[in-house]
């Protein structure tokens, strides 16, 4: 990478901004569908760009395996960690646990994954590739383990109703059997995944200007928390693993990224503080945004 803030400056700028459009446009009073498009995405646009990135990543499919295994420990390791914090708090483990362990690894972290790591200067490199797997480990775990916190009990159903989960099981079974996906397929799926990172920052930024903040020294402190954590946990397996390069970037990137907005949803639905961790949420990806420069710097490897 191109050493100065130039490169980072190119990274954080879109970001910022697709999230600030979204902030102005549901600010100025326009109608924004936020369910309708949220479930567009989650049903269809996510899913798409799962799977297209997944199977383009067949021919290196040791690869493939590496980052997601990669993946899942540093999210178990930030479950650890996350629950000793919280007992030490003296804070509910059952509302603060998931936010403080997933990240906002598809709103945002796709995004610049992607803007961090391009292909030959384009879009569609291997940081969404492997940005893309991390996202598919971390949702599948969001809505099996996590709920499984929210809600105190285990169960499958949440999973079977998600579509981003039965992405991730379909690439996998067409990496492991060395299925040639259609010319057709592959496109289709690249064009449905393409509208998925603007409109998730888009999104993003309508979700923050409908979100409120509630005792923000406590917001603060949590936020801080999921940030240094993430990195923490980023890190620590990247030098476990001795990961380089993209890989290593975007485990780091993935893994210190602010509260994913689901856990508001979450929240709601099993009636666990919903006004705390959405005010966690917001916190967490209000700092982020000043914070993003600096992980950006040790990410990419700049001076």
């Amino acid at each position: 990478m191109t050493a100065g803030l130039g490169p980072i400056f190119a990274v954080v700028a879109p970001v910022f901004l697709c999230a600030a459009l979204g902030f102005l446009w549901a600010r100025s009073g326009r109608s924004f569908d936020r369910a309708a498009i949220s479930s567009l995405i989650s049903s269809v646009g996510a899913p798409c760009l799962v799977f297209h990135n997944l199977v383009g990543l067949a021919a290196r499919s040791a690869v493939l395996v590496e980052m997601a295994g990669a993946a899942l420990l540093a999210i178990l390791g930030s479950l650890v960690a996350a629950y000793l914090v919280l007992r030490l708090a003296r804070l509910p483990s059952h509302t603060y646990l998931s936010p403080l362990v997933f990240s906002n690894a598809g709103n945002m972290g796709l995004a610049v994954c992607n803007f961090a790591f391009p292909e030959n200067g384009g879009v569609g490199g291997d940081g969404l590739a492997f940005g893309a797997c991390f996202f598919a480990v971390s949702s599948f775990l969001h809505f099996t383990l996590g709920v499984m916190l929210w809600s105190g009990r285990f169960s499958l159903r949440e999973l079977a109703r998600t579509p981003l989960a039965w992405s991730a099981v379909l690439s996998v079974v067409v990496v492991a059997a060395g299925v040639r996906i259609p010319p057709w397929l592959s496109n289709t799926t690249e064009l449905l995944g393409a509208f998925s990172i603007p409109l998730m920052l888009i999104t993003l930024g309508v979700a923050l200007s409908e979100l409120r903040i509630r005792s923000l020294a406590r917001s603060g402190l949590l936020a801080g928390g999921r940030l240094g954590l993430g990195l923490a946990a980023g890190l620590g397996v990247a030098q476990l693993l001795d990961l380089q390069g993209v890989m290593r970037g975007v485990l780091i990137i993935q893994c210190a990224m602010p509260s994913a907005v689901f856990n508001v949803l979450f929240a709601e639905q099993y009636e666990r503080s919903p006004e705390q961790v959405a005010s966690l949420v917001v916190v967490s990806t209000l700092v982020s945004f000043v914070t993003l420069p600096l992980l950006l710097a040790v990410a990419l490897g700049t001076p």
